[in-house]
Formats: structure tokens, sequence, C-alpha cells
């Protein structure tokens, strides 16, 4: 790990050099890593998601469900960004469920939520998380929990975002109705919901973000259902 202070000071700047990356991987074919030696070339060197997911995050995911994985794809700072806009002007708890690397709970704690979760099934990436917060300096003010999103109680949450694949959002719509309180905003990445309609989109592409109030959503509901009797 000779190279591992120049990789921190390029990723300190904020380099992600994807051709280093994939020399970083050549190198480590057949090589044996600890914790540690992942962490820092994952946090370092600026990995590809589909190398990290490749070589380190898939064999956590070995025992779910296949149509329930969720192959690890970063939030870009866009991406974050517009998570946070759509959470403006709000307070409190804030859940990340399937936080992947824990950019939006880091990004969450530093703008005044707390407390700030990240649910996450895979360990590796509970490890990275922890990685990043600590090198924030935020890793008193932020938790990551390796837990099944579908066994965490919401029932206190106000504030959540999700960046899922959209095999596995119907049944979390279902869960959230269940659980979540009326004044609760969830803030879905890269996919909407499939049957709630939202409150506010913002962005563009792949970096949209749309934003649900679950008083809202009821209402909407409830509406239909009298709207069907008669």
């Amino acid at each position: 790990m000779a190279e591992t202070d120049d990789c921190r000071a390029q990723h300190w700047r904020g380099g992600m050099d994807e051709d280093g990356a994939q020399e970083v991987v050549s190198a480590l074919e057949g090589k044996p890593l600890g914790v540690w030696g992942l962490l820092q070339i994952a946090g370092c060197t600026g990995l590809t998601a589909y190398s990290v997911w490749a070589l380190v995050l898939m064999p956590g995911f070995r025992k779910v469900p296949l149509k329930l994985q969720v192959p690890y794809m970063p939030a870009s700072a866009r991406q974050v960004d517009n998570v946070m806009t759509l959470l403006k002007g709000r307070s409190g708890k804030m859940v990340d469920l399937g936080s992947g690397d824990g950019r939006i709970v880091l990004e969450a704690a530093r703008r005044g939520f707390s407390p700030a979760v990240g649910y996450e099934l895979n360990p590796w990436l509970v490890r990275l998380s922890y990685f990043y917060a600590w090198k924030s300096d935020y890793h008193r003010r932020v938790s990551y929990l390796r837990e099944d999103l579908w066994k965490v109680r919401l029932q206190d949450c106000k504030n959540i975002s999700i960046f899922l694949a959209p095999s596995v959002l119907t049944l979390l719509e279902n869960k959230m109705l269940e659980e979540l309180p009326d004044d609760a905003r969830v803030v879905t990445g890269r996919f909407p919901l499939p049957t709630w309609a939202p409150s506010t989109i913002i962005g563009e592409g792949t970096d949209r973000a749309w934003a649900y109030d679950l008083r809202t959503i009821r209402q909407a509901m409830t509406a239909n259902q009298h709207g069907t009797e008669v």
C-alpha cells in the first residue's frame, strides 16, 4: 500500500481518475486485503461503481433475494444537493433507506438534521460510510446501521430519502403508508414511486428527485376511495 498517501491526497482534492482506479483493480487481483486496506482503496482511489460492486460489495448480497438486490451506485453531488433542497426548512430525524456509502446521511448531518441515520444491509458499505464520516469528523453525528430495511420501524421518521431500484419501490410504498407519520416527507432519487403523486419534482435526467408528503398522499387516497364508492 505504498501509494496510499498519494491516493489520499488526490481523493481529498476531489479527484476521480477512472484509469487510475482500473489500475488499482488490476493490481489487487489475487491479493488478500484486510478491512482497512479495502476502506483505504475505496475511499482514496475513487474506484468505479462497477469495480467496487464486483470486487467488494456483491458478496454481501449473496443471501438477499434477487428481486430485492440493488447494485451500489453512489449518488452524485447534484443528486445529494437535490435531496437536501427538497428537505429544506425541515428538521429532526433524517433516514436514508439503503444508504450505500452514506453520503446523503453525512450531508444531512452537515445541514443540521439530528439524528441522521442510514440503513444499509451490506457490511462493506456500512464500514465505508463510517470511514467517510470519520474523514469528515462527523462520525459522532451520524449512525449507519446494518439492517434489513423491511424490518426498520418508520413510525418516528419524518424525513426519508430513498435511492433504490424500481423492483422494490411498490413494496416500500405499502410499508411507508402503514408506518410513516402524516407530517413525513419522502424524497426519492433516480426513480419515482410508482403510484404516489409527488408534491415537488426538481432536477433533470438521472439527477431528478421527487418529494412526497404523506398527509397529501393519504388525503388523495381517501378521496379516491370515496369517489369509487359513489
